[in-house]
């Protein structure tokens, strides 16, 4: 799996400590609840009827033993012994205290672990079929491109805003168990007929409210032409994706 490098522990410490700064001021009264809420929304932190609720990223869905065994530390130290993963390959804290969410974020600094995009109207989790590289159906490990979306999308600043949040699945296998038909983008590895593996390209697919399946938009898409595509799908959908109204912003 990947390793962080020393610019991207500098990026999750910088921004947890930004973090603690700003819910210093909050429970302060030094900023309002409207001026807090895009910056706690940036951090994965929602605020519901009962209690906070902070997400977590987990790229696509991959965990080392260190990072769950922090998982478990964090659930049992800041909430109330258990964590609820996401179909989206995250996992979510529901009780955590807000004064105590700057502590959880150093802790999975430690353990090159963010909730960086996990809210908010820009592009989420990159989500995988979570039997990649082990798959007996699977063409090639989808893994690979879901970091180099990862890399790529993390903190991009002509996305940070679009019409509503946006996410990516990516599927090397002949079973689509990343369901990537009910994705904004879906990318499933395929070979043309000269044996070259590539990428069909689906794009408008979601659940919730108006559940639809994507349409096939590429059927096949070369590997070095990945991030180019990806980035004029979303040019398309920040220019033109509706805005005032959440529900037909798809």
């Amino acid at each position: 799996m990947y390793q962080y490098d020393q610019y991207d522990q500098t990026l999750v410490n910088e921004r947890a400590a930004q973090f603690r700064e700003q819910t210093r001021r909050f429970l302060a009264g030094e900023l309002t609840e409207d001026q807090y809420r895009p910056l706690r929304l940036m951090n994965g932190l929602y605020i519901q009827r009962h209690a906070p609720m902070l997400r977590v990223a987990i790229p696509y869905g991959l965990l080392s033993s260190q990072q769950l065994r922090m998982l478990g530390h964090i659930a049992r130290t800041y909430d109330k012994d258990y964590g609820h993963f996401t179909t989206r390959q995250n996992i979510q804290y529901n009780w955590p205290r807000l004064e105590e969410v700057p502590d959880i974020l150093d802790d999975l600094a430690k353990v090159e672990m963010h909730a960086i995009q996990t809210s908010g109207n820009c592009i989420r989790n990159t989500t995988s079929d979570h039997l990649a590289g082990v798959a007996s159906d699977e063409m090639e490990d989808p893994r690979p491109y879901c970091e180099i979306i990862r890399q790529w999308s993390t903190l991009h600043p002509e996305f940070a805003f679009l019409p509503r949040k946006f996410k990516i699945a990516v599927s090397g296998a002949q079973r689509d168990r990343a369901a990537t038909q009910v994705h904004d983008i879906g990318l499933q590895l395929v070979k043309n007929e000269h044996g070259e593996t590539g990428f069909e390209v689906l794009v408008g697919g979601g659940l919730g409210r108006t559940p639809i399946i994507g349409v096939v938009i590429r059927p096949f898409l070369e590997k070095q032409h990945l991030l180019s595509y990806l980035e004029a799908i979303l040019r398309v959908y920040n220019r033109y994706g509706r805005r005032d109204n959440k529900y037909k912003a798809r």
